[in-house]
């Protein structure tokens, strides 16, 4: 029987008690009628138990989810959704970047002499506000290039890891020399006895292995950087959170789903709108999948991360909710300004940033702050990895984008935005590891500011090209999703996309 991962309402309804338990809902009662009626725990690791459940089960199961959505939540006034209440509890949202169509002080023109009193004045001129700002330049196609070489490479590092506990990656690692984390993982000399108990994970290990590269394998967390790529030439700035539905819809496979992004196709197929795709049924809309598609805008919003925020709570709204869209909005604004940043050690400028446009009593940003504290604290980075599992594994699934951010917080910070050092911790830290590493590798890439400043033996083995599902940019190469990414930093209006 197909068992179709992240959407059997009897797998949900586990998950959707633990989210319950963490945004302030109070589920014991709708938790102890599930379990009374023989109702499983959620799929600790995969996205779907092994045996499909009786009909009275299932029918309970969305029962209980639509409960468990009508609950009122203690932290819905600390965590809002909606974009305008987000930037009401942000007392530090970054301000637009100055023009710089402005000319010098020096150089402007007198104003013009005040109209003879005889005269009437003149209407004011339109407001500058509402015509469109000249945007800070856009960075040389060579850095985008690094950033898109950099979150290629930190997925891969990551991918034979994902899933599996903190220990196993460690003893992976030690047994071949490779601890602290150096290199990408290799199977040559792991004992059988140690992969027999942690085997690496089934999807990645044929193209993921240093013995097995050979060009960038397909991953989720490059298709939505590919799709954010479209959703611009098509729609501009301005798209909304329809758009990103109607693409996807065009564009992704459904089987290249995951999580939230899942349930949200499913109810897009279901007839439900953007924003409720996020809430229905959804017990993934705090996970990491808002996060991993957020770097496009801030690549394209160079210096200016308030709008790079913006546009990944557009985005992350078709499938997330607070916290969920907070990592979102949090990575586009350390990405937009790490893209004018000048040197890797900017880093921590950029984190400071990214914290000002999420809500400062949420738990995402109580999470990114304690990260912070024990990577400045600590010098050894198992100490602070240790801290962070303490803190959260108990509570957190390993794709809740709460302690995944945190560790992509800690990894750089510990690194001081160091390429290898950043992708190296956030993969050794465990939980969602390809996509941790991805981020913290376009993060790191960006500040580095040149495929040459890349180590040889992250970049070769991906020679220069992608493997995609999306559209047809399978094979595409690096260079010229730089020249892409380059072309849309200034566009605002919508124009047919152009494939390379």
């Amino acid at each position: 029987m197909l068992r179709l991962t992240w959407v059997q309402p009897e797998d949900l309804i586990g998950h959707e008690l633990r989210q319950a338990a963490l945004d302030g809902r109070e589920p014991s009662r709708i938790a102890a009628r599930w379990r009374a009626a023989g109702g499983r725990e959620a799929p600790l690791r995969a996205g779907a138990s092994p045996e499909p459940t009786s009909r009275y089960l299932r029918t309970l199961a969305e029962d209980l989810l639509d409960e468990l959505a009508d609950l009122p939540s203690r932290l819905a006034d600390s965590e809002p959704t909606d974009l305008a209440r987000i930037k009401a509890s942000c007392p530090s949202w970054p301000a637009p970047p100055p023009s710089t169509a402005e000319p010098p002080a020096s150089r402007q023109a007198p104003p013009p002499a005040e109209p003879p009193a005889s005269r009437p004045a003149p209407p004011p001129a339109e407001p500058p506000a509402s015509r469109p700002a000249p945007r800070p330049a856009a960075p040389p196609v060579s850095r985008y290039e690094a950033a898109w070489l950099g979150r290629a490479v930190g997925c891969l590092l990551g991918k034979p890891v994902e899933k599996l506990p903190l220990e196993a990656i460690r003893r992976l690692a030690a047994a071949t020399g490779n601890r602290p984390l150096n290199t990408y993982f290799t199977a040559r000399g792991v004992p059988p006895e140690l992969l027999a108990a942690h085997p690496w994970n089934r999807r990645s290990a044929l193209t993921s292995l240093a013995e097995n590269i050979d060009g960038m394998p397909e991953d989720d967390d490059l298709n939505y950087p590919l799709l954010d790529l479209l959703l611009l030439q098509r729609h501009g700035r301005d798209f909304t959170t329809t758009d990103v539905a109607r693409l996807w819809l065009d564009e992704l496979p459904a089987g290249r789903t995951f999580t939230a992004e899942r349930v949200a196709y499913r109810n897009l197929l279901l007839g439900i709108e953007p924003p409720h795709t996020a809430r229905h049924r959804n017990p993934f809309r705090e996970w990491i999948g808002a996060l991993i598609r957020a770097d496009v805008h801030g690549w394209t919003n160079p210096g200016d991360p308030g709008a790079a925020a913006e546009q990944a709570h557009r985005d992350a709204t078709l499938t997330h909710t607070a916290n969920g869209v907070y990592a979102a909005m949090f990575t586009a604004a350390v990405i937009a300004q790490a893209a004018v940043a000048t040197a890797p050690d900017d880093i921590h400028t950029c984190l400071r940033t990214g914290l000002t446009v999420i809500p400062p009593r949420s738990r995402l940003a109580e999470a990114v702050m304690h990260a912070i504290r024990l990577a400045r604290v600590h010098e050894d980075f198992d100490t602070v990895v240790d801290e962070l599992h303490a803190t959260h594994a108990d509570t957190h699934h390993w794709v809740h984008a709460i302690p995944n951010t945190a560790l992509i917080a800690a990894a750089l910070t510990h690194a001081d935005g160091d390429f290898t050092g950043s992708i190296c911790r956030a993969v050794s830290g465990g939980w969602d590891t390809d996509s941790a590493g991805a981020t913290a590798g376009s993060v790191a890439a960006l500040l580095a500011g040149t495929p040459a400043a890349l180590p040889d033996r992250w970049t070769a083995p991906l020679k220069n090209r992608l493997a995609t599902s999306v559209a047809d940019f399978n094979g595409t190469g690096f260079d010229a999703l730089a020249r892409l990414t380059h072309d849309l930093t200034h566009q605002h209006t919508p124009r047919e996309a152009a494939r390379p």
